[in-house]
C-alpha cells in the first residue's frame, strides 16, 4: 500500500448555487503551463463582467471513517479561511459558495451533479479540495479519499479521471481546479512559465478556461500546507482590481521557492473546454 497524502483541491467554475455547509459526507488532466501574464491596467469593458457570477464548491475532508487513515488537522480550517476570503476580498456571494464538510464517496458525486444542473456559461466556479490524496505509481492513477474510503478497497475513492469528466460536464465560461497534493507526471504537464506575454482583462475572460494550480507533483504534502499558506496570503494582499490566476501563480511559486521543497505547477487541463482565456478574481469595491 503506497503512503496517504493530504492534499487540498480548488476548483473555480464558472457559477453554482450552492451555499450551506453540509455535514456528513477522474481522466487525466494535462496541464501546459502559459508565460505570466503582462495586464493591462485599463478597465474591463462592463460587459464583460455583468451577469457573471463567481461561485465555489469547497470540499474538505479531515475525519475518515476507517481507522487506517490518517485523520488530518487542517483541510477544514483551510476552507473556512478561503471562504472567508472569496466573500469578504472577492465578488463570491454567500450563498453562491458550498462547503462540504467530510463528504461521503456518493455526497462528492452528488454536488458535481448540481453543478452540471446549476452553472451557467456565462459563470466562474472555484472547486477547492483539501484531505488525503493517492497516487498509483504502477496504474498511473491518482484519487482523492473521502470521509468512506477504505485503505484496502478502492471502490469509493474518487478517480482523478472522474474529476476531469465532471469539469468538461460543467458548462462554466472559466473553472479553475487548486490542488494541494500529490499528482503525477501524466495528469500536469507543464513547462518553465515565461514574462513576456501582454493580455489585456477583457480578453481574458472573453475566452473560456479550465485552469488547474497544485502544490507540487508526486512528493509528499504535509498537513499544515506552505502552499495553502501562501496561496491564501496572496489572495489577501494583492490590491488589484483584477487578478489573473497567471498572476496569483507566481506569487505563491516566488514565495515557495524560498521557503518549501515543494515546487507548485500551474497550467491548463486539456481537453475540457479550454479556449485559452483566464480565471480572473475581481476585487470588491470597499
Amino acid at each position: 500500500m503506497k503512503i496517504l497524502f493530504p492534499f487540498a483541491v480548488i476548483l473555480l467554475v464558472s457559477q453554482l448555487s450552492l451555499g450551506q455547509e453540509i455535514e456528513g459526507t477522474s481522466n487525466s488532466v494535462r496541464v501546459n503551463l502559459k508565460p505570466k501574464l503582462v495586464v493591462s491596467t485599463e478597465p474591463v469593458a462592463t460587459a464583460e463582467v455583468s451577469g457573471n457570477r463567481y461561485h465555489a464548491l469547497l470540499i474538505a475532508v479531515e475525519e475518515y471513517q476507517d481507522p487506517a487513515i490518517t485523520t488530518l488537522s487542517e483541510p477544514l480550517k483551510d476552507a473556512r479561511k478561503l471562504k472567508e476570503v472569496l466573500e469578504s476580498k472577492y465578488t463570491f456571494e454567500e450563498s453562491d459558495i458550498d462547503l462540504l464538510t467530510n463528504p461521503t464517496f456518493e455526497e462528492m458525486n452528488v454536488a458535481f451533479e448540481e453543478l452540471t444542473r446549476k452553472i451557467k456559461p456565462t459563470d466562474y466556479l472555484v472547486i477547492f479540495y483539501a484531505g488525503h490524496g493517492f497516487f498509483d505509481e504502477k496504474t498511473n492513477i491518482g484519487y482523492w479519499l473521502p470521509s468512506d474510503a477504505q485503505e484496502k478497497n478502492r471502490a469509493k475513492w474518487f478517480r482523478n479521471s472522474a474529476l476531469v469528466e465532471n469539469i468538461g460536464a460543467i458548462n462554466s465560461k472559466h473553472t479553475l481546479l487548486i490542488a494541494d497534493a500529490c499528482f503525477s507526471g501524466g495528469i500536469f504537464k507543464t513547462r518553465a512559465p515565461f514574462n513576456n506575454a501582454t493580455v489585456d482583462i477583457a480578453n481574458m475572460m472573453k475566452r473560456p478556461s479550465r485552469k488547474a494550480i497544485t502544490s507540487g507533483a508526486l512528493t509528499t504534502v504535509p498537513d499544515k500546507s506552505v502552499f495553502m499558506k501562501y496561496l491564501l496570503k496572496s489572495l489577501e494582499e494583492s490590491q488589484n482590481q483584477y487578478l489573473p490566476t497567471e498572476d496569483l501563480f507566481d506569487e505563491i511559486r516566488i514565495s515557495m521557492k524560498n521557503n518549501s521543497d515543494t515546487k507548485p505547477q500551474y497550467g491548463e487541463i486539456q481537453k475540457v473546454g479550454d479556449e485559452g482565456g483566464n480565471f480572473v478574481f475581481i476585487r470588491r469595491d470597499n
